[in-house]
């Protein structure tokens, strides 16, 4: 019960970072759309963005290493993005794009990474928002938009509410019922997130260049 209250926590704030946070639409894709699918020039800006509002970036670069297909990573925010975009991301591997394989190492890498481009640094997540049907193009063709949460270190908190440390909760079959059938887990604390500093977020909002195979 507590870990299905944790994430709809966790889906509450992310809509609160839509509704909140400043938007900047893609304009560098092909697809005819507004906002377009993600370009190069579309990380650049919001990463560009961030910078002139002295946000800071959550992770230090890697250096490069003699390695074959590798590359350096600059130091980075990071983007949230959905699952549905990975394929456009695919498309852009060998312009700038890295995927998180082609690291010099990996070792810092997340486990939702998908890769690198420029001053970001990409997760994904089948949970990140997305506005059905929300585009049209000039034919009248609808297109989904995606909200691609870009954040700097300082934009949001956890705030531990009367000093309540997180608990770990088992109970063992013989305690959870009288058949002694099923075990019990559970974490159980006390605390809230916050948005401490907006300037430090921003939503790249984009359309999909490939057709969804689902």
């Amino acid at each position: 019960m507590e870990l299905w209250l944790l994430s709809n926590r966790l889906l509450i704030l992310r809509d609160y970072i839509v509704s909140a946070a400043s938007q900047i639409n893609a304009g560098g894709g092909s697809n005819g759309f507004n906002p377009t699918n993600l370009g190069l020039t579309d990380f650049s800006l919001v990463a560009t963005t961030l910078d002139t509002n002295n946000a800071y970036k959550f992770m230090s670069g890697i250096e490069g290493m003699d390695r074959f297909g590798t590359g350096p990573i600059r130091s980075s925010y990071f983007m949230l993005a959905s699952t549905e975009l990975q394929s456009d991301f695919d498309a852009l591997v060998g312009q700038g794009v890295l995927n998180n394989w082609n690291y010099p190492s990996n070792a810092s890498a997340l486990p939702s990474e998908w890769g690198s481009v420029y001053n970001l640094r990409i997760l994904t997540s089948s949970e990140a928002p997305v506005a059905r049907n929300a585009a049209t193009n000039n034919l009248g063709v609808l297109n989904d938009v995606y909200y691609n949460t870009v954040l700097g270190k300082q934009a949001l908190t956890h705030i531990s509410q009367d000093g309540y440390s997180m608990n770990l909760i088992y109970r063992d079959p013989y305690y959870s019922g009288m058949l002694a059938q099923n075990a019990t887990l559970a974490v159980k604390f006390a605390q809230s997130q916050a948005l401490t500093q907006d300037t430090a977020i921003r939503n790249l909002l984009s359309t999909r260049l490939s057709n969804l195979g689902v």
